[in-house]
């Protein structure tokens, strides 16, 4: 939990999750969102990016230590696959969203042999969709998928079924319910708006939460 906090309260700092219960954010998928998360600030802001990368490397020697290779997501993973594989001196590559149309026509970069042990490496776990969609390919290429490292999760209930379903395993950093909490902790929110965003992680689709009384 000490970790989760800290990082949670790490990626407040910099704005990389920011929360607007009372203007919400419009998602791609017509989704009203009270947060924003761009996990990518982490990589312009070294002191967070240290924290970040150090608590990957130390999830998966914890919960994979049979790790041999690492892949990330593109694009949002690669960076942080690389980093990591740096710290613990393990081969890193990545999976594209498609194959290439050109060359090798690869989907996946980097040496990967079947059998080998691989760690996804994610900046952040949604519905599951996109990481899920990494996992089918590297398992199509024969490898061991031991399951997902990632930077934040919001613990939707989709995602945790999709995960499941899938005999994923996911471990994140910190998720949702810790970062609200440190939110009104910090001040970024008012204590009373924790219930709100709440209702929104385990509902996204109803938007009754926006206009909740705080």
């Amino acid at each position: 939990m000490e970790l989760s906090k800290a990082i949670a309260k790490d990626l407040l700092s910099i704005g990389a999750v920011f929360f607007r219960p009372d203007q919400p954010f419009t998602w791609a998928s017509g989704i009203k969102s009270p947060v924003y998360c761009d996990n990518r600030l982490t990589l312009t802001a070294p002191e967070v990016r240290t924290a970040v990368e150090n608590g990957l490397a130390q999830t998966v020697d914890e919960y994979y230590h049979d790790c041999e290779v690492l892949m990330g997501t593109s694009t949002a993973g690669i960076a942080h696959a690389a980093i990591v594989g740096h710290i613990m001196g393990l081969p890193m590559g990545y999976v594209r969203s498609g194959a290439k149309d050109h060359g090798r026509q690869n989907q996946i970069e980097g040496r990967l042999e079947p059998g080998q042990k691989v760690v996804v490496i994610e900046d952040l776990i949604s519905t599951g969709g996109s990481v899920l969609e990494v996992v089918d390919v590297l398992r199509e290429a024969g490898a061991q998928v031991l399951g997902i490292a990632s930077i934040f999760t919001y613990g939707m209930q989709r995602g945790i079924d999709r995960l499941a379903a899938a005999g994923v395993k996911n471990v994140s950093l910190t998720n949702f319910d810790v970062i609200a909490q440190v939110a009104a902790e910090e001040g970024y929110i008012a204590p009373e708006d924790v219930r709100r965003l709440i209702a929104f992680r385990d509902n996204p689709s109803d938007e009754s939460w926006i206009k909740g009384s705080r």
